[in-house]
């Protein structure tokens, strides 16, 4: 394990599910209460619930804009909200909602525009003028416990009173919802959320076991989950809390780079931040592998645990490279002795041997590695293969990690790079990518660069993503920044000696072929020793002294699934 990774553990260790009561006071007493009707929507967003409102608020002559968020909001509805003022530069000064209630309005103007919105299906301006003439204040307490009389008013009909009824149960529903939520310490933002995603059920949901909300809702993590269920009465040792504190220790570990942890470091940890027994946590252990909630797995020999997601994300990650490196050469047979020429003379160029070595390998290798620091020939190379398979018709896609370093692979190659984010297509609604096995990628050849920072789960939406028949071409250098999500995709790749790789040190160049071992050379660092998945003494003394030297989280070896028979481990475990 190294110094650095351990130092995370306990930092991570360290963070106690403790609510700051001083903080939460110091918040309470800056914000304002407004109340006041509903007079405009101006804007309101289905999806996150997120609106802006004109209302006419008690003790304000002028209109008050109030920015927030509601699960559903009408004009004529009468809106509390604890929030802060804040000034805008483009719309001014605005009331900015942390928590807002709504409630169906009293007044008879209020009814009439809140009737009039839209929002209860079968009326509009034309009925709510109608049945607030018919009913006057009374028009909720009809609609919801005499029904039938709403036939009293011209026009309105059995089916159009069955829609009027119908609605405005839905809304009371909603309704009732939010108070709940509200009274529990949920915000409004994340009220919305909670019941776009469970519906009717919110309720329930939350009462039986208030941590489903981390497992489920993007945006809501244990911590939040465990202030609702402290509120609810739930127990420090309740095995639904001690479950959910599993995936939440593992996701503590995951924040530091690493895709598992060793068996016998997760109980302690979940120990520390659950403040429960040991027995306990081994308990709801079992019961988490036993639903496979979390996988175990060894690596080496350590017992190791892993969140499912990830677990699966690595499998996806081995089963795709596998895929793609058996399968047929997407470009036709390039003769190398006219295309090396003709790139040399294109970009006025002299290629040395190694690079015209590895430009050789790129054309019978539908997957690549080409690796190795700054300044030893790796832009150029990448871009004299670019250059020729354009040439030959070759359909090309160029990525990286983030927008600089995509930028700066445009200017070094000529050909349009862009982020994997946006290249994979981002899905505001689902969270993902448009981009992915029912629709994927359009290309003979994906290059990505970078890929020292790309982690486990990007790289799994990524090789999702990729065409079967085409190539894939992997830039990096495992000594510059490592992902800041988990595992270290690239330097696996490497290791795992399960595809061909071209490893530049200064002025030297070493290839690796899965079908053959490289010869050691004295000059040669002892990365371009490793080969077919194993590991020399020397590797191993120049594995520990990386651990002491390098800025990474932490290293690791191998890991699963097996590429030709060749271990291959997306992870950077504590070992």
């Amino acid at each position: 394990m190294s110094g650095h990774g351990s130092a995370a553990c306990g930092a991570s260790g360290a963070r106690h599910l403790v609510n700051s009561p001083p903080q939460a006071q110091l918040e309470s007493a800056t914000r304002e209460v407004l109340a006041g009707l509903v007079e405009r929507v101006t804007f309101h967003n289905a999806e996150n619930g997120f609106c802006v409102l004109r209302i006419k608020a008690r003790g304000h002559r002028e209109l008050v804009t109030v920015i927030g968020h509601a699960a559903v909001i009408a004009a004529g509805e009468w809106v509390t909200a604890s929030g802060e003022w804040v000034n805008d530069r483009t719309h001014g000064q605005q009331f900015k909602s942390r928590f807002m209630r709504t409630s169906a309005p009293t007044s008879i103007e209020g009814i009439e525009k809140y009737l009039g919105s839209g929002m209860i299906r079968g009326i509009g301006p034309v009925y709510a003028k109608k049945m607030v003439k018919a009913f006057g204040e009374k028009v909720f307490d009809v609609i919801e416990a005499e029904p039938d009389r709403l036939r009293e008013v011209t026009g309105i009909g059995p089916m159009r009173a069955k829609r009027i009824t119908g609605a405005w149960a839905e809304q009371k529903i909603v309704r009732e919802i939010m108070v709940f939520l509200h009274s529990h310490g949920v915000g409004t933002a994340r009220a919305v959320r909670i019941f776009k995603t469970y519906g009717a059920d919110a309720v329930q949901v939350m009462t039986e076991n208030p941590y489903r909300l981390a497992r489920d809702i993007r945006g809501i993590g244990f911590k939040t989950a465990d202030a609702i269920a402290m509120r609810l009465g739930i127990e420090k040792t309740a095995v639904i809390r001690v479950r959910a504190g599993i995936s939440y220790a593992l996701t503590e570990a995951m924040d530091e780079g690493h895709c598992g942890l060793p068996a016998e470091e997760l109980t302690p940890l979940a120990v520390e931040l659950l403040e429960v027994p040991g027995q306990l946590i081994q308990t709801a252990l079992d019961l988490e592998l036993a639903e496979r909630t979390v996988i175990a797995d060894t690596v080496g020999e350590t017992a190791c645990i892993f969140l499912a997601g990830l677990y699966r994300a690595e499998q996806v990650i081995a089963e795709r490279i596998l895929r793609l490196a058996n399968g047929k050469l997407p470009w036709p047979y390039i003769d190398s002795e006219k295309a090396l020429p003709w790139i040399e003379q294109k970009t006025g160029l002299s290629l040395a041997e190694s690079q015209v070595a590895a430009i050789r390998l790129a054309f019978l290798s539908k997957v690549l590695v080409i690796t190795g620091g700054p300044g030893v020939g790796k832009t150029t190379t990448v871009n004299s293969i670019l250059r020729i398979l354009a040439a030959k018709g070759v359909s090309l896609l160029l990525c990286a990690p983030t927008g600089r370093a995509a930028k700066r692979m445009t200017e070094a190659t000529g050909f349009e790079a862009k982020t994997i984010h946006r290249l994979l297509e981002v899905d505001p609604k689902g969270g993902g990518f448009k981009r992915n096995t029912d629709n994927r990628l359009e290309c003979d050849l994906l290059v990505v660069d970078e890929t020292s920072m790309v982690d486990v789960m990007l790289m799994q939406a990524l090789m999702r993503a990729v065409p079967d028949h085409a190539g894939l071409l992997i830039v990096g250098d495992i000594d510059q920044l490592p992902s800041v999500g988990p595992g270290q995709v690239l330097a696996d790749v490497i290791a795992s000696g399960a595809v061909p790789v071209v490893l530049w040190f200064t002025s030297h160049c070493g290839f690796r072929n899965p079908s053959a071992t490289t010869e050691a050379r004295p000059d040669r660092p002892v990365r371009s020793l490793i080969s077919r998945g194993t590991e020399s003494s020397q590797t191993r003394r120049w594995r520990r002294q990386s651990r002491a030297n390098s800025s990474l989280k932490c290293q690791f070896p191998w890991l699963l699934g097996k590429i030709q028979g060749i271990p291959l481990r997306f992870r950077r475990d504590r070992l």
